[in-house]
Formats: structure tokens, sequence, C-alpha cells
């Protein structure tokens, strides 16, 4: 069983940063992704970014070029860079571990709550 712990959250000006952190623990195999999702009201949940424990990252479309995804595979932490911020980023995010042999086990945390306004 895999815990997933959010942290960094919080209320931020248009155009500010903030970083996201997650911790995961538990059984972690060592092939696995870690990414962000993020869901406001009324609203399904998407994908943000993800990153491999090879490094290989994967960004929407909105986000390109304003957000980072890094992580310390020896410390299982995932971290999101938010740059120049909008009010559409306005949103819970929420940390996903997916790991196994076949990648058949995901894990969500508790969510983040970011709020982007003047």
């Amino acid at each position: 069983q895999v815990q997933v712990v959010e942290s960094g959250g919080g209320l931020v000006q248009p155009g500010g940063s903030l970083r996201l952190s997650c911790a995961a623990s538990g059984r972690i195999f060592s092939a696995n992704v870690m990414g962000w999702y993020r869901q406001a009201p009324g609203k399904q949940r998407e994908l943000v970014a993800d990153i491999t424990s090879g490094g290989t990252t994967n960004y929407a479309d909105s986000v390109k070029g304003r957000f980072t995804i890094s992580r310390d595979n020896a410390k299982n932490t995932v971290y999101l860079q938010m740059n120049s911020l909008k009010p559409e980023d306005t949103a819970v995010y929420y940390c996903r571990v997916v790991t196994g042999r076949a990648y058949e086990y995901s894990s969500w945390g508790q969510g983040t709550q970011v709020t982007v306004s003047s």
C-alpha cells in the first residue's frame, strides 16, 4: 500500500509562483509514474503533469512553459513548480502514484488547494 501526501498549496496573486510537494511512502516499485492532477468545482479531474522514474516528463498544453515537474527518486518525492499563475489554475491539486510490476496500482493523495486571485 502506498501513502501519498501533498503540501505547498495556498493563495497566490496572478503572475505569482507556488511550489507543490508530494511525498510517497510504502511499497513503491522501482518502475513508477508520479503525477499531478487538478480539479475545479463542477469540472473533471485533469492531468497537469507527470514524470516517470526514468525522468520522462509530460505536460498539459495549458501549463507548458509555466510549470515544471521534477522528482527525487531517493526520497520518493515529486515537485511541481508553478510560475506565472493564472486564475484558471485555481483548483485542488492531487498527487498520483502509479506503480507495480505492470503499473497495476494507483494511489491518490488527499489534495491541496491552490487559489490564484487578487
